[in-house]
């Protein structure tokens, strides 16, 4: 009888006959408990005002835009069901197996941060400078983007790199004692790769030539240069602050015509030099990484290295260079800290920065214009608890700092899309 059974439906397969994914609905499930939240948050709990207040225009623009005001506890309320209909186009989207564009998580993203600015300005008798905001921001996103690069890099060609606080620091250290030493914040900038770059060497030292475990290596790295560097300045820099810890200041450079068009000219083309790099530098490795040979051979070393080995790569060496760049990288964000602001460096100046730019890596997918997007979100928080602490908020400015991590926390845990690191990231290749 149960020969003669009518034999289970078969697995949903693809036209090339493999089994569909599992349906996750866990994105769409934390888009609309977040939205949800909000929207209680936001929109039905009482703002401390009726309006919300604007500005945008700064004093060169071509033309100026007047301040406005918009209802708190409205524009709240309709942003937040924006959000939750996108939660619900995910969870269509998700059913039916459909992939969704990134254009869906920024968008979301944009809704609720706006929901959250208009009711933690609600009432204010000063506006939120929505143009001086945004410029912080990408101010401050500098050391995050070229950290979370040098990430990407490295953990492309299949090595963990946890020294890129290490790297940042040491390249702080050194813009800083050059610049003061040439009357030059640009020489400064020349020799703040260099630091990082010595440090990728001792990573790739002990993780290659030495098999020793990647992540203690990284760890042992930021804890060596914390100590250095600290050595070096209690010693040396403190007591002739004066001929090696007074470094020269990056100038600010505006981009004739476009610096003075509204809004998108004061944040992307009024900045300084640093921040010109840094566009180079992504355009540059998102098409080198993906779209040339040089790309082709690193992801194929940090995906399958016996195989690249097979066909003629030269796997530790591919490794080896592309640690030592991506040190650079990291290194040349490090000058941030001094030259870029114009401070004198100081102990442990980068605050965990290099950490962050670790988390914005994994959240980009190991991708240099993700790792872009994931840096200026964090850059955008950072920058946020400080415009918001100046204006006056009910927000803790603890919570707007612990923005990164949890965000962190979610892309880890698959609730904004699969998240999956190099398959052979970590592991030592030993023919």
């Amino acid at each position: 009888m149960s020969a003669l059974a009518a034999p289970a439906p078969a697995a949903p397969a693809t036209p090339a006959g493999k089994p569909l994914p599992p349906v996750s609905l866990k994105a769409p499930i934390a888009y609309a408990a977040v939205a949800a939240v909000a929207l209680l948050l936001f929109g039905i709990l009482p703002a401390a005002g009726r309006r919300t207040s604007f500005s945008v225009s700064t004093a060169s623009d071509f033309f100026q835009i007047e301040q406005f005001s918009v209802p708190s506890k409205t524009t709240a309320i309709v942003l937040c069901l924006i959000a939750l209909a996108l939660s619900a186009w995910s969870f269509r989207a998700a059913r039916t197996r459909r992939t969704v564009g990134i254009w869906l998580p920024a968008l979301y993203a944009v809704a609720l941060i706006l929901a959250l600015l208009v009711w933690a300005v609600a009432g204010k008798a000063q506006p939120l400078p929505l143009t001086s905001l945004l410029q912080g921001s990408l101010f401050l996103a500098i050391p995050l983007v070229f950290g979370a690069l040098a990430g990407v890099l490295s953990e492309r060609s299949g090595i963990i790199n946890i020294a890129i606080e290490g790297q940042l620091l040491a390249g702080a250290f050194l813009a800083a004692v050059v610049a003061t030493l040439t009357s030059s914040a640009y020489v400064g900038l020349i020799a703040a790769p260099v630091a990082g770059a010595l440090v990728s060497a001792l990573l790739v030292a002990f993780a290659i030539k030495y098999v020793v475990d990647q992540i203690i290596v990284g760890v042992v790295l930021n804890v060596l240069v914390v100590g250095i560097t600290s050595y070096l300045f209690s010693t040396v820099l403190k007591e002739n602050a004066a001929t090696l810890n007074t470094p020269e200041r990056l100038p600010t450079i505006d981009i004739p015509v476009l610096s003075q068009i509204p809004v998108l000219g004061p944040v992307l083309f009024r900045q300084t030099v640093l921040v010109y790099i840094m566009y180079v530098v992504v355009i540059v490795l998102q098409v080198m990484v993906f779209r040339s040979r040089w790309g082709l051979r690193m992801r194929a070393v940090g995906e399958h290295p016996k195989a690249a080995d097979t066909v003629g790569i030269k796997v530790n060496r591919t490794r080896v260079w592309n640690t030592l760049l991506g040190g650079a990288v990291a290194g040349l964000g490090g000058a941030f800290f001094t030259v870029a602001n114009g401070l004198a460096f100081g102990k442990e100046m980068t605050g965990g920065k290099g950490y962050i730019a670790l988390a914005a890596m994994i959240l980009g997918r190991w991708s240099p214009k993700g790792a872009l997007a994931a840096a200026l979100l964090f850059g955008f928080a950072d920058n946020l608890q400080v415009v918001l602490g100046i204006i006056g908020t009910p927000i803790p400015s603890q919570i707007m700092l612990m923005t990164p991590y949890v965000v962190t926390i979610f892309a880890v845990a698959g609730l904004v899309g699969r998240v999956r690191a190099p398959a052979a990231e970590g592991i030592a290749y030993v023919k």
